[in-house]
Formats: C-alpha cells, structure tokens, sequence
C-alpha cells in the first residue's frame, strides 16, 4: 500500500516534507494531482553551454544509446541518460542521469562530475529510493521496485523512473524483476512511452514484460537490454501492436503526434 497511501495522503491535503520547496504538478498520475517531496535541479543558462533543443513546438528526442541507456532531450534542451553507466554517447555530459544497481551495466560509482543531478534507484542509506526533480522542463519521478533474481532478494533496490515533459509521460522500465502490484500501476499514472527490457532471462520474463506492456497500453514502446535475443519472442507476447523498424537511433516524439495505435518501435541498434 506505500505507493497508494503516499498518493492520498496528497489527494487529503497532508503537508509535505519539510525538503520541499514546491509540489510540481504531475500530469501522469492516476490517483493524485501532485509529486510529494520534490527539489528543484535547476540549470544555470550563464554557467551551461548553448544547446540546441529538439525543437520548438514542445517535441520530446529519445535516442538509443547502448543496453538499457536511452538519451531523452527535451523541448527545452535538457538532456537526461537512463541507467547510465559511464557512456551516454556524447562528448558533452548530461544534465541528469538515472541508475539502477542491478548490474554494473546500469549505474557507476563515479558518474562524471559535470553532471548537474545524479538519481540512483536505491536509497545508499537503506529503505527505498524517493525522487521528484524538475530539471529544467523535465520532472523527474521514482517508483521502487525489488531486485529479486537467481536468489538475490533486496527490497526497493531499484527502481522504474517516470520523465514528464511536454505533455509527454515517458516510463523507463529499469531492471525489473517481477510483476507489478496494483499501487505501483497506481503511483506509475500514465504512460505515452514505455522504455521495456526484452531480454526474457536477466530481467523479468518477456511474458511477463508483455504483460505489463499490455496493462499500460503506451502510445510506444521502445525496447532495450535485448543481448542476442529475438525481438520477435517479446513482439509475439503483444500481438496488437504494431511495430515499426526504423534505420534511425532516434525517434522525436510530441503529445499531438503519438501513435493512435500502440507501436513497438525498434530503433537502430537495439
């Protein structure tokens, strides 16, 4: 019940943690309107080098960088790497990484020192990891997961991480295990893009990926942590969709131009 009981103590009116500056406002949650404990990553356009955003019109760029790392860059040029591990593909560090601990494959101990906001899916002090950060145009939500493989049991040791920008709420699956509960679909909300491990071996089985993937019925869905696995096993579990093959590492996405039926897009590399 903890991700539904934090919900509504919101929903209630329950006073946030003393940290929080300011509730940012959630378009993708089910059950409340407002992220609790949130802290502000903000950048400094004087410090920041020029960059150029993905556009003007509120368009969302999500490149595939390697195994389960994904380059989102926002409308406002904020560039943030999932389960970073040392790479994100560019010269230039990110404004902000996620990581997961897992593996090694998907977090570092030594994260460059440019980069502005480092989340790691785990609390290092013990109990679970709790994050809501806006940086820049982008907010940035946590919701804790178990590792829970090949006899490894430890409690919110990771987590899947929600990024809202432009009207746009994109789920990053990290390195899931197990099933999910009705109170993570609940603090989850909404999800236009579905970034999901396909690999049906270290992670959580594709029918079970399928699954979760058929439950939140996303706009897209960007496949990752592949290994030599077929991508067809994975598709076969979610017969609905369509799929898209694309030449391109990359795929710029907008809130007006999802997808009416949910596809399966499989960028370069993958």
């Amino acid at each position: 019940m903890r991700h539904l009981l934090l919900g509504l103590a919101f929903v209630l009116g329950a006073t946030p943690p003393a940290f929080a500056q300011e509730t940012p406002v959630s378009s993708c949650l089910s059950i409340a309107d407002r992220v609790p404990g949130a802290r502000y990553a903000a950048l400094d356009a004087a410090e920041a080098p020029t960059r150029l955003a993905a556009n003007t019109r509120g368009e969302v760029r999500i490149t595939f960088v390697h195994h389960s790392t994904y380059l989102i860059e926002s409308a406002e040029g904020v560039r943030i790497a999932t389960d970073y591990s040392g790479y994100h593909g560019g010269a230039e560090p990110p404004d902000a990484v996620t990581m997961n601990k897992a593996h090694s494959t998907h977090y570092t101990d030594h994260p460059d020192p440019g980069i502005g906001t480092v989340l790691r899916g785990w609390n290092p002090g013990g109990g679970a990891a709790h994050h809501a950060v806006s940086v820049g145009d982008v907010l940035v939500r946590n919701v804790p997961t178990d590792i829970n493989r090949f006899g490894t049991f430890e409690p919110d040791g990771n987590s899947i991480f929600i990024f809202e920008a432009s009207g746009l709420c994109i789920g990053h699956l990290g390195h899931l295990h197990h099933k999910l509960t009705e109170d993570d679909y609940a603090a989850i909300g909404r999800l236009d893009v579905l970034m999901v491990p396909v690999d049906g071996s270290w992670t959580m089985s594709q029918a079970g990926m399928g699954e979760i993937a058929q439950r939140l019925h996303s706009s897209v869905v960007l496949p990752m942590h592949r290994f030599r696995t077929p991508i067809e096993q994975f598709l076969s579990q979610i017969p609905d969709f369509a799929v898209e093959r694309r030449k391109e590492a990359s795929i710029t996405l907008s809130a007006r131009t999802l997808p009416r039926q949910p596809t399966v897009v499989i960028l370069s590399g993958v």
